[in-house]
């Protein structure tokens, strides 16, 4: 009963602060982080008291919840590849390939410096810096997808290639992590065999799934068209979007992947307009009328305010290197690329939004112990999870606002 408690105060607040979000301007994204900071803050003096009373004490570790916020990135990607069209990322490929690979080199480039010089030299002084460049080195993709939604400009030029190099930033991610993973379990980076292990595995999927997608997809579709139970056309989209997320993660992929591809494939060339728009709604309606306000919530509620006062100088640099990583390494590829410059820096900013993916990484150094070495009971070790969960929300709560500000200012179509 106590999820239930938690998922009725977390859907009214969300709701509420999204609309006084949208009232002043903002994208609802922004309303739905604050709801779940100013719950996380309110109830962390009492984390092991009353907070239980609410249900509250612990719930980033219950695991029906953390299906739930699974479910709500789900839902996100999966509608976001449905209002995607494949031929305009293709057409782009290049310069979201190019974006990706300068806004995952210099933030990680970045991030490694700030944590070698700041983190005390010791046997595992490579691993935590590397920790660090790896934390801003990847974009949250559900939470740039929500941001570019809310301001309609998903299907922009702009958008597209945030988004393609959003995908192409999440595979380069996989790499990283098994990097960072091999580090943790084995204090030895992994080896040539298992990274193109790794490559092949990002091969097979997309292959496999464009198969699918552009033989079998439109066989399907035209079934559609005869079937009496109209109920059944979104049963066929989830099921084909499960299976995708099952085969990623049975690859070893994040699931999120399957999820967007199996909407990406979707479209008016597979289905009739009436299907899709239907299809389309009924997803909307359940994405972000529960889901995603739910999942957003959540990465509010992590945040730790430890940092602020432990360890400033730090946590405002790793800030100031997360957005200038970002909004240098890609924004300027996409000038390299041939965009324009409203267009280059609303890229910089819109690949500048984290999140889960850094709680994710946080949470594997953490159980690893990283940050609970014998000896090392320096300030930046001891607090660098705060710092990385206070950097993902900042990052995330400030993208849209500054997003917004460009993409009026410049004129960016």
């Amino acid at each position: 009963m106590d999820l239930f408690f938690i998922l009725l105060i977390l859907l009214v607040a969300t709701r509420t602060f999204g609309e006084v979000a949208e009232r002043l301007g903002h994208p609802s994204l922004v309303g739905e982080l604050i709801t779940g900071i100013v719950i996380g803050v309110a109830l962390a003096p009492w984390a092991d008291t009353e907070a239980h009373m609410f249900g509250f004490g612990g719930i980033e570790k219950n695991e029906v919840f953390r299906a739930v916020t699974d479910l709500g990135m789900f839902f996100i990607m999966l509608f976001a590849g449905i209002e995607l069209h494949p031929h305009e990322m293709v057409k782009h490929y290049r310069a979201a390939f190019a974006v990706a690979l300068g806004g995952m080199i210099l933030p990680l480039a970045l991030g490694f410096g700030l944590g070698w010089w700041f983190l005390p030299h010791s046997d595992y002084l490579l691993i935590q810096a590397l920790f660090v460049g790896t934390a801003l080195a990847v974009t949250a993709v559900p939470a740039t997808v929500r941001i570019l939604m809310d301001l309609g400009r998903l299907q922009s030029r702009a958008g597209q290639v945030i988004i393609g190099a959003a995908v192409f930033d999440d595979v380069l991610s996989l790499l990283l992590l098994a990097w960072l993973t091999g580090f943790l379990s084995a204090g030895t980076a992994p080896s040539l065999t298992e990274f193109a292990l790794l490559g092949w595995k990002i091969v097979i999927f997309f292959a496999v799934t464009a198969f699918i997608g552009i033989f079998i997809y439109p066989r399907g579709g035209r079934l559609l068209k005869h079937v009496r139970e109209k109920e059944l056309e979104i049963s066929v989209v989830l099921i084909a979007a499960l299976a995708f997320s099952v085969f990623a993660d049975w690859l070893g992929l994040h699931f999120i992947m399957g999820a967007f591809v199996a909407g990406a494939y979707f479209g008016r060339k597979t289905v009739d307009k009436r299907t899709y728009d239907e299809v389309r709604s009924k997803i909307s309606a359940m994405t972000f009328g529960f889901l995603a306000p739910i999942f957003f919530a959540s990465v509010g509620l992590n945040l730790d305010l430890s940092a602020v006062t432990e360890i400033p100088l730090f946590l405002a640099l790793l800030i100031v290197a997360a957005f200038a990583g970002k909004f240098l390494g890609a924004g300027g590829m996409a000038m390299v690329s041939g965009l324009k410059r409203g267009e280059s820096a609303a890229i910089g900013i819109g690949m500048s939004a984290r999140g889960a993916v850094e709680l994710v990484i946080a949470d594997i150094a953490l159980e690893a112990g990283l940050f609970a070495i014998p000896g090392l009971e320096s300030p930046v070790i001891v607090h660098m999870f705060s710092a990385v969960v206070i950097m993902a929300v900042v990052t995330t709560v400030a993208t849209p606002v500054m997003l917004k500000h460009i993409l009026t200012r410049w004129e960016v179509d």
